[in-house]
């Protein structure tokens, strides 16, 4: 029997681990491939306004180059008193090129007059799930907290050193993986999608 593999369309090793950790319960022995494993990938351009937009157009390149199902997330952080933004912006907030670290620190310079009572946020997460056969899923996660004032933690990603979510006085960046899973938009989009991948591999 062939073994079960979906691409993941991310390059980042992290996203990749978590995806293998959820399915893997689900399919037996599943691989995650994901952009660095596909010789001469070219990601397409993020133009949608929204998240669910941005992951379809990831996943349907991901089925075009690759002829695999293929997953793709598209999510942020939402904050409160910046209407909502950085939004689909997240990962380009402070220019390019991507930098965690200098979009952490546009953030919090950003936010240094908001009160600790103004600082709700949210991150935001859509999942695609595409199949060669033309078949389209998008579910959502979603993670209320709040940002605060510096940086901690050495986990996650992101602005996950920055985040706080609800019922919790840790960063994200210092919950263990396991825990971080359970609650994060990432991680509930993904267990409400890993259902639709299994069924989908075991045919």
């Amino acid at each position: 029997m062939a073994e079960p593999v979906v691409f993941l369309a991310s390059r980042n090793r992290k996203k990749l681990e978590e995806m293998e950790r959820i399915l893997r319960p689900l399919v037996s022995g599943i691989r995650v491939l994901g952009i660095d494993d596909v010789d001469g990938y070219t990601e397409p351009v993020e133009d949608q306004p929204d998240f669910a937009g941005n992951a379809l157009v990831k996943a349907r390149a991901g089925v075009t180059a690759t002829g695999l199902a293929s997953l793709a997330d598209d999510s942020g952080l939402c904050v409160d008193a910046l209407n909502g933004m950085p939004g689909v912006l997240s990962a380009r907030w402070s220019g390019p090129p991507k930098s965690d670290e200098r979009n952490n620190t546009l953030l919090l310079a950003q936010l240094e007059d908001v009160p600790d009572e103004r600082r709700g946020a949210h991150f935001a997460c859509a999942v695609a799930f595409c199949l060669p056969d033309g078949s389209e899923h998008v579910v959502h996660g979603r993670m209320d907290g709040r940002v605060i004032r510096e940086v901690r933690g050495s986990g996650g990603f992101g602005y996950d050193v920055l985040f706080c979510a609800e019922g919790h006085e840790v960063t994200t960046a210092e919950l263990s993986r396991e825990a971080k899973d359970a609650i994060s938009h990432r991680g509930r989009a993904l267990t409400e999608v890993a259902p639709l991948v299994a069924a989908a591999l075991r045919g």
